[in-house]
């Protein structure tokens, strides 16, 4: 009897906790640690787990495309102490598991933020260009652009294909149309009937020349004809891009007037880094999508004390700057193009300057400005992709 008194009070003095409260703290600490490390960027990667408990059972629920994530996390938890059932779904879900792959299939395709024509248009994706499906949902398709954005798109903008057909298409032989915009003909002269309308950076399959025209084929097999003029082929269009101050500014002086779009990222219409993207996309050079995106890759450009360090091709990012309780926050993007002038989207591709004795000049921009990034001098690394180095 006098043991069971002790414990008794024992007990008072040390309250047991539930175990379903050491749990939540235990599981949620350890899902937002591997978001942080696995999917810190939401826009480029899915990681939404969420669990359930039942005494010292665990079971989690929820979706990514990070398989090694959900494996971390799984053995971590069991490495606590947790006996974990996992039924999280890693994507590609199991309908795209043979044929999780897709090439666009028009000149631009409209990719939004969730699976309906009224939702927010984030990207969009140039005919031939490779997209990964990741799931299905009221006819929508989730899919992975070749800079890693997720977002939806309906299934009548791609080709689908299993490893076999996008080996194929891999390996043919392409051309690259290289005019801003134009048509895919359906024989070869430009009075027959258009089969598409074209954009720059737009990939094509050539099975043939006649004349003055390559005939080409779409990923859906539809045939056609493009003019010899309006396009090179890809591999040595590729080869032939040097990444300069000079050709970034050259090409990005070929948009001046081209009318803004949120979402932009072709010739048709921009927003302000469709339009950077697109740039140094038709110099060989992928960007990430966003400016805050793009603001993390290149060199930095010192301009503490002014724009001097600044050379032609340097990205200009503008937005919020730093407080004592917030970060930067990037929201804009231009090009410098040099005596303090920067071209970009606003509106419509224009040039301003940050001389206040000139009339392009923007106060606005130039108490907004943040900071600068330098991407020529970075090809093929610190976060700049070579077109030639993946299978876009």
């Amino acid at each position: 009897m006098r043991f069971i008194i002790v414990l008794f009070f024992l007990s008072l003095a040390n309250p047991i906790y539930s175990q379903e409260h050491i749990d939540m703290n235990n599981i949620q600490q350890e899902i937002s640690k591997l978001k942080k490390k696995f999917a810190p960027d939401k826009r480029t990667a899915l990681f939404n787990i969420s669990y359930k408990t039942k005494n010292n059972a665990l079971t989690l629920l929820g979706e990514t495309n990070i398989e090694i994530a959900k494996d971390t996390l799984v053995k971590e938890l069991r490495q606590i102490g947790y006996e974990v059932k996992d039924c999280v779904v890693v994507l590609p879900s199991r309908e795209f598991e043979d044929n999780k792959f897709g090439v666009i299939d028009v000149s631009v395709a409209s990719l939004r933020t969730e699976p309906k024509q009224e939702a927010e248009l984030v990207t969009q994706a140039l005919l031939g260009s490779r997209i990964k499906l990741l799931k299905r949902f009221q006819g929508w398709v989730l899919v992975q652009t070749p800079d890693k954005y997720l977002a939806w798109i309906e299934p009548d903008n791609y080709q689908q294909m299993n490893k076999s057909e996008l080996a194929d298409w891999d390996t043919s032989k392409k051309i690259i149309f290289t005019k801003e915009n134009g048509y895919c003909y359906s024989q070869n002269n430009i009075n027959s009937t258009h089969v598409s309308d074209l954009v720059a950076g737009n990939l094509l399959k050539e099975i043939g020349r006649s004349g003055d025209f390559v005939k080409i084929e779409f990923p859906d097999k539809r045939a056609g004809y493009v003019p010899n003029s309006n396009c090179e082929e890809y591999s040595a269009w590729l080869s032939s891009r040097s990444l300069t101050g000079e050709n970034i500014i050259n090409t990005a002086k070929i948009f001046i007037g081209t009318p803004y779009l949120w979402g932009g990222t072709s010739t048709k219409f921009m927003d302000c880094s469709g339009f950077t993207r697109t740039v140094f996309f038709l110099n060989g050079i992928l960007l990430p999508r966003d400016a805050s995106q793009q603001a993390n890759v290149g060199l930095p450009v010192n301009t503490d004390s002014g724009f001097s360090n600044l050379r032609p091709g340097d990205l200009l990012f503008f937005g919020e700057k730093k407080s004592p309780l917030s970060k930067d926050k990037i929201t804009h993007v231009g090009i410098y193009i040099g005596n303090e002038e920067f071209i970009h989207e606003s509106g419509m591709v224009k040039i301003n300057s940050f001389d206040k004795t000139k009339v392009d000049y923007s106060s606005e921009l130039y108490s907004r400005f943040i900071r600068a990034r330098r991407i020529i001098n970075s090809a093929g690394h610190n976060g700049v992709e070579l077109l030639k180095d993946i299978k876009y």
